[in-house]
């Protein structure tokens, strides 16, 4: 018998949707500031819908040791927000006349074969500098439906848990049932 009943779970730096949302929020944060004029709400917006990304991939896998329905919400809240951003990245882009590349493009085919080998902030941090804002843009925009992907299989992942194991309460009642017959 474990010695606990609460499963190990919290470590959401581990997860890859959390790197990756980590490289979004540093990616957006640099993009705002650089390719966005001061006071354009867009800014905060942008920023904050990042975070909120990151944020809340950290805080459901955190609160998922006790509530799985908290983790399964607060996955999808990062999922929302991301969703969020894209939109206002793919604004960006078309009301400026800039390109979004198509999914099949030379371009955006390289981008996403980059994208999938580096999950380090540090390495987009470094990358963006030398590139146009338009660019920037869809690196940003290939990166959110990487991390979609890897949160929408989270998902499933958490849901599939809940099913089998069930929540905190019924692994609470298990392990004194399994005690009070033990002793």
């Amino acid at each position: 018998m474990p010695d606990t009943f609460l499963p190990p779970k919290g470590n959401y730096r581990a997860l890859i949707a959390f790197q990756k949302a980590q490289c979004i929020y540093d990616i957006t944060f640099y993009f705002a500031h650089t390719h966005l004029r001061h006071g354009d709400r867009t800014i905060d917006q942008m920023i904050q819908a990042a975070r909120s990304g990151r944020q809340n991939i950290a805080e459901g896998a955190s609160a998922g040791v006790t509530s799985a329905e908290t983790e399964i919400k607060l996955t999808n809240v990062a999922r929302a927000s991301l969703q969020e951003l894209l939109l206002d990245y793919e604004d960006f882009l078309r009301v400026r006349n800039l390109e979004q590349w198509e999914m099949h493009s030379p371009k955006a085919i390289q981008t996403r074969k980059v994208c999938a080998a580096h999950n380090d902030s540090a390495f987009y941090t470094e990358a963006i500098k030398q590139r146009s804002a338009e660019t920037t843009a869809n690196i940003a925009i290939t990166l959110i439906h990487q991390t979609d992907v890897f949160l929408r299989r989270l998902l499933e992942k958490l849901q599939e848990d809940f099913v089998h194991d069930g929540g905190i309460k019924e692994l609470m009642f298990k392990a004194r049932t399994d005690y009070r017959k033990n002793h």
